[in-house]
């Protein structure tokens, strides 16, 4: 067993309940760990018996791209979307970060993470 994590995937898009928000965008970042089971490509160092990061950043850059009002709903849509594609992975979690948020006040980031187990 072992993790693959993709750290500070970097996107611009429209998540959020003001209409500003959902008009002007904003920045996100957006953390991953993946467990899976890693034995028989650590053996055969061929990429079809991995989980492929890259198709991974693929489907969250996708998934980044269609709007959604709360940050709770774009993870839980982000790893049933991962989890329907890749068999292979036992465990996730994802913590996305919205910077800069519309708080009121000056505030770095405000995050929401899941976890999910198979």
């Amino acid at each position: 067993m072992g993790e693959i994590r993709l750290t500070a995937m970097e996107f611009y898009a429209y998540h959020g309940c003001y209409r500003e928000e959902q008009l002007i965008g904003n920045y996100f970042s957006v953390d991953l760990m993946m467990e899976t089971d890693m034995e028989k490509a650590s053996k055969s160092d061929d990429l079809n018996d991995a989980l492929n990061y890259a198709e991974v950043y693929e489907l969250v850059k996708g998934e980044m791209s269609i709007a959604s009002h709360l940050l709770e709903y774009l993870c839980a849509r982000i790893l049933d979307k991962i989890f329907d594609c890749f068999p292979q992975l036992y465990r996730a979690e994802i913590r996305i970060s919205k910077l800069n948020p519309p708080v009121g006040g000056p505030v770095e980031s405000v995050s929401v993470c899941q976890r999910r187990a198979r």
